[in-house]
């Protein structure tokens, strides 16, 4: 006897959690990992593979007679789609169970038109990149999707969005739902974005903050391995704190002092303006900056140093091993960095910034749709998930 006291379904989550990181594993090696009876491995694996989620893979070395069986976990057993919703373009793209994007497509989109137009333009997407990978609906398990703006995540709502007329309180995954009826992931956009750079290019990194810089600044916080949202949705929202430097600029929240205010694309674009350089958007910005334009890298630096003024105070509180800057300014590259890295490196202590990296994001405009990808794998390959069936 072996003394196991797990049921089935705990025996197969157990083992599955151990199979979904894609490394081949025999029966024995599961026995071993797991503490569970070979003949409960046996009917474990045996039911996962009914459920299509692990597959057989190349032999493993034998010692003697017929070589071992592998198993690991089987990306096609599904697709998940994925969107990323900004505030003038959008991505929908159909991904596997490990991330990897199988087709995508993007176009310019309002998100003033309201959720039902934007929606409708997603499940049209989605729709038809399913039937270019000759996949059919019952082969999705999930959907995620980024949106800019505060989400209830719970529920799936946007609550009280700024840049997103129509959309508060509209019930995202209940109106998708009736069109494709699989499980339903919405988040901020920053927060994906923070889940598709860790995923991507900081995968054993536990401590990360992302922060996109783009019309408006905000930052996506992961501590312990885990995307922190706060009580209400609003965590990392560093765009509406206030600056010594902003005290009587006017913010598009109302209030004065925001780092936004100063230090986005649009504001940055407003400084050079005032200087007598035409700039009215932040691509115009990134612009200058490729051409060589002093007066613009001067502008960019300086946008950097008045965020690492707030991040400083982030990484006292939280104390993150990566900082990776995102969002369309980023694309200024090492200018807005270096302005970042000279004020947190030179004002935080010494302690929480000896291993502190602060890097230009790996994932650049794949970030959310990537990040939107895992949202919705990681509620697929669930403990919960997988109790409730796979569906």
């Amino acid at each position: 006897m072996s003394g196991e006291t797990t049921t089935p379904t705990t025996g197969v989550n157990e083992l599955f959690q151990l199979l979904r990181d894609g490394v081949p594993r025999t029966r024995a090696e599961l026995a071993k990992s797991t503490g569970l009876a070979r003949s409960t491995v046996a009917a474990r694996v045996d039911q996962l593979l009914r459920m299509g989620l692990i597959a057989p893979v190349a032999e493993a070395a034998s010692t003697g007679g017929r070589p071992p069986s592998q198993f690991a976990l089987n990306p096609a057993a599904r697709v998940v789609i994925a969107a990323d919703v900004g505030a003038s373009h959008a991505t929908v793209a159909v991904t596997d169970l490990t991330g990897t994007v199988l087709a995508e497509h993007s176009e310019p989109l309002d998100i003033a038109l309201g959720p039902v137009a934007v929606l409708t333009w997603l499940v049209d997407g989605a729709t038809m990149l399913l039937d270019r990978l000759g996949r059919d609906r019952s082969h999705v398990a999930a959907i995620g999707i980024g949106v800019p703006g505060p989400v209830e995540h719970s529920t799936g709502q946007p609550v009280n969005p700024p840049i997103m007329p129509g959309w508060n309180r509209f019930d995202i995954p209940g109106w998708l739902n009736q069109h494709l009826e699989v499980p339903v992931l919405v988040d901020n956009d920053v927060n994906i974005m923070a889940l598709g750079e860790r995923s991507v290019a900081w995968p054993g990194v536990e401590h990360l903050m992302f922060v996109k810089v783009a019309t408006g600044i905000g930052a996506g916080l992961i501590s312990g391995g885990t995307l922190q949202r706060g009580a209400q949705g609003v965590a990392g929202d560093i765009g509406h704190v206030q600056v010594a430097r902003a005290a009587d600029v006017l913010c598009r929240c109302g209030n004065r002092g925001c780092l936004e205010a100063i230090a986005s694309g649009p504001a940055i674009a407003r400084s050079l303006r005032e200087s007598g350089i035409p700039a009215h958007s932040g691509s115009d910005v990134v612009d200058l900056v490729e051409r060589g334009s002093i007066e613009a890298v001067q502008a960019v630096r300086q946008a950097g140093r008045d965020i690492g003024e707030v991040l400083t105070t982030c990484v006292s509180l939280v104390n993150p091993s990566v900082i990776a800057i995102g969002g369309s300014m980023a694309r200024v590259g090492e200018h807005l960095i270096a302005g970042v890295r000279e004020i947190v490196y030179s004002r935080s202590i010494p302690l929480a910034t000896e291993h502190l990296s602060i890097v230009q994001s790996a994932t650049a405009a794949r970030a959310a749709v990537l990040g939107a990808s895992m949202l919705a794998v990681e509620h697929v390959l669930s403990p919960e998930a997988l109790a409730a069936g796979f569906r």
